[in-house]
C-alpha cells in the first residue's frame, strides 16, 4: 500500500497475468472456420475465450508455442494431424447431458415401441450418443416397454467425440449423475459400487447389451449405416449447425427411417424449413413426410 499527500491510502491496482498464449482474431477466425469445416460447429464472437481455453490446452500438451503454430501444423498435416484433429474436435464439443433428459420424449418412444413389439427387431439410432447417458435411457425405456424382455431392439450410439464415447462405453456414472432418477429405476437398472467404487454406480449389463457405439462424424460424405431404424434420436446438436447444413443433415436422416418411424429433436431445435422432408408430430417429434419418401435416396456406406 501507498500512503499519499494527505493521509489517504491507496492499494496497488490488482495485476492481471498475461495470457499464456495470444490469440489473434485471426486465429479464432482460422479456428470457427476449421470446426465449422470438419464437424459442421457454427462458433460466436462471444466464444472466444471459450475457445481460446479449450484450445489451450491442445497447445500444451502438443508443444506449441502459438496457436498460429499449432494451427498450421493440424492444416499441414503430418504423421500425428489425423489424431490431433481429433483433439481438437474432442476440445470443442458441447457434451451436456443426462439420464431421461427432456422426459417428455421417452412415454412417446415407449408408446412407438409398443407397436412395433411383433417386430424381429427394432433398429434405433441415437446420433449424439455424448457419454452415454441418453442411448442407456433408451434402452432402459425400451426394457420398461417389454417388461424386460427387450432382445430385439437394438441401438446405435454416435458421437464424433472420442473421449466422451470412451466415458459411455464405462457405463459408469457417480451417485449425483443419477440423482435425479426415479428411485425404482436406479435400482432396476444400475449396480451400485461398494469399497474403492463407493459414491459409483454402472449401468447393468443387460441395459449395456442393447447399445453399440461408434464414432461418426455427421458431415462425413458417407455414414456406415443401411436403412431400416425405426427411430432416431438427433436431440440438441444441429442447433450448432447453420440451415443448409441442417436441412441437408434431414434430407440424409428420412430414407434411413422405416416407414412410421420418428425422428426426436431437441427442445429448442425447429426445422420449419424443411417441411418438405420432415412433419412435426408435436413436442418435438417428426415423421417423414409421405410426399417426400420417393424423392429421398440414402448414402449408406459399407457396414
Amino acid at each position: 500500500m501507498n500512503l499519499q499527500q494527505g493521509g489517504a491510502v491507496h492499494a496497488h491496482p490488482p495485476t492481471i497475468a498475461a495470457p499464456e498464449y495470444a490469440m489473434s482474431g485471426q486465429d479464432f477466425d482460422r479456428v470457427c472456420e476449421m470446426i465449422r469445416r470438419h464437424a459442421g460447429i457454427a462458433l460466436n464472437p462471444s466464444k472466444k475465450s471459450m475457445v481460446y481455453s479449450r484450445l489451450a490446452r491442445r497447445l500444451r500438451a502438443t508443444g506449441m508455442r502459438s496457436f498460429t503454430e499449432y494451427l498450421d501444423a493440424l492444416e499441414g498435416g503430418g504423421p500425428r494431424a489425423d489424431e490431433e484433429w481429433q483433439g481438437f474436435v474432442n476440445a470443442l464439443t458441447t457434451n451436456l447431458t443426462s439420464f431421461f433428459r427432456e422426459a417428455h420424449h421417452f412415454p412417446i418412444l415407449a408408446e412407438h415401441l409398443q407397436r412395433l413389439r411383433a417386430r424381429e427387431r427394432i433398429n434405433i439410432w441415437c446420433c449424439a450418443a455424448s457419454t452415454g447417458e441418453e442411448p442407456y435411457s433408451i434402452a432402459m425405456t425400451a426394457q420398461e416397454a417389454f417388461a424386460g424382455a427387450a432382445r430385439s431392439v437394438r441401438i446405435l450410439a454416435t458421437d464424433i467425440d472420442t473421449a466422451v464415447l470412451a466415458t459411455a462405453r464405462s457405463a459408469s456414472y457417480r451417485d449425483e449423475q443419477v440423482a435425479r432418477v426415479d428411485g425404482d429405476r436406479v435400482r432396476r437398472f444400475f449396480l451400485r459400487g461398494s469399497g474403492a467404487n463407493e459414491g459409483w454406480v454402472r449401468v447393468r449389463p443387460e441395459v449395456c447389451g442393447m447399445v453399440t457405439f461408434r464414432q461418426l462424424n455427421l458431415l462425413d460424405t458417407a455414414w456406415p449405416l443401411r436403412p431400416g431404424f425405426d427411430a432416431i434420436f438427433c436431440r440438441n446438436v444441429m442447433i450448432y449447425f447453420d440451415k443448409p447444413t441442417q436441412y441437408g443433415l434431414l434430407r440424409r436422416f428420412a430414407p434411413l427411417l422405416n416407414p412410421g418411424g420418428l425422428l426426436f429433436v431437441g427442445h429448442s431445435e425447429n426445422f420449419a424449413q424443411a417441411r418438405d422432408v420432415f412433419q412435426l408430430l408435436g413436442k418435438t417429434v417428426y415423421e417423414v413426410n409421405p410426399g417426400a419418401a420417393c424423392r429421398l435416396t440414402s448414402r449408406p456406406g459399407n457396414a
